[in-house]
């Protein structure tokens, strides 16, 4: 059990949460006596696979529109309760609206692209100048070709076409996983992922997912109806919309920097049968004091001209789409570094 920023991360099967007055109780075999943690301290609880909650604490957390979020052990996203539904319907009409007009849910999608494409070409070219040799020219390359990527983006004329340029770019940096971070294996595994970097990977992006999802819900929108995603059931298709942007400096940066540090560890992961890797216990623990503490981290917003904590960054993006939505705002503003 991990209390970090207004979230408390339950990893440990076996425990059950419990609510106790303005508290919550935990409870697990192996810890004898009481533990208790206030309400008041928390906005989130985010709990694994093998961890339970009582009825009254949830119907606690709903009334208090406290978030509750259910991950497998590799941090695969299970399902979420948020309490009532928020928001101005006149947004999600809006949303709606776009959505359903070919030109406009174009712009968006090619926005939510060209911050992706934009912020994954800076983690290249910071993680060039780190190196030389060979291994220097494979990353540069790899920018390059997100750069030539931004230019065919800009010509793109359909969502496929947009799919195709950003599915393609993701390839060639995902081949070079190696180049960024030695030891690690060329290419993305996922469900499962079957080596640490790509396992590492797969739990960062669940924890960004859990943010993202929550700051559209505080902002009226609907995490289902996509742009670039478009309607996928049961998947959050703007959360992984607006995930796109800030994978590259959020996750993969913090990844690669662990990987790179000597912060992974062989005991911070085990290989299950049939091959998939998971982090264990401590891996999991590990992992989450070093996205918490990167949370924050300001990052320079171009777009804006400020500094912004990487934990507000979700919300920021979420109000930007609001603003154009409603149309405050001519063109959404995906958040990329300079």
């Amino acid at each position: 059990m991990t209390e970090l920023l207004r979230t408390l991360y339950a990893t440990t099967p076996g425990t059950s949460l419990h609510l106790d007055g303005d508290t919550v109780r935990v409870v697990h075999p192996e810890r004898p006596g009481r533990h208790l943690l206030p309400l008041v301290r928390l906005d989130h609880i985010v709990a694994w696979n093998g961890v339970t909650l009582t009825d009254d604490l949830l119907h606690r957390c709903a009334a208090d529109n406290r978030s509750v979020t259910w991950i497998t052990r590799n941090g695969r996203f299970l399902a979420r309760t948020s309490g009532p539904t928020t928001g101005n319907p006149h947004l999600r009409m809006a949303q709606y609206r776009a959505h359903d007009n070919a030109e406009h849910r174009l712009r968006i999608a090619k926005s939510f692209v060209a911050g992706k494409l934009h912020n994954y070409r800076q983690l290249l070219l910071r993680a060039a100048r780190d190196t030389t040799g060979t291994r220097q020219s494979r990353v540069r390359d790899i920018a390059e070709h997100h750069a030539t990527a931004l230019t065919q983006l800009h010509d793109a004329q359909r969502l496929d076409e947009v799919l195709g340029i950003e599915g393609n770019a993701a390839r060639a940096y995902f081949q070079a996983l190696d180049q960024l971070a030695p030891g690690a294996t060329p290419g993305r595994t996922r469900r499962p992922p079957t080596d640490p970097v790509n396992c590492l990977l797969s739990f960062g992006y669940a924890m960004l997912r859990v943010a993202v999802h929550g700051a559209l819900e505080q902002v009226g929108l609907d995490p289902y109806l996509g742009y670039l995603h478009g309607i996928r059931p049961a998947k959050p298709a703007l959360a992984l919309d607006l995930m796109e942007e800030l994978r590259p400096l959020l996750v993969d940066r913090l990844v690669l920097t662990m990987v790179n540090r000597g912060q992974l560890l062989a005991r911070h992961t085990e290989e299950l049968p049939g091959g998939a890797v998971h982090l264990t216990d401590e891996g999991r623990k590990v992992f989450l004091e070093q996205w918490s503490s990167a949370r924050e981290r300001t990052w320079r917003h171009a777009g804006l001209d400020r500094d912004i904590p990487a934990a507000l960054l979700p919300l920021v993006q979420a109000r930007l789409l609001a603003r154009h939505l409603r149309g405050t705002a001519d063109a959404y503003l995906p958040w990329t570094l300079t």
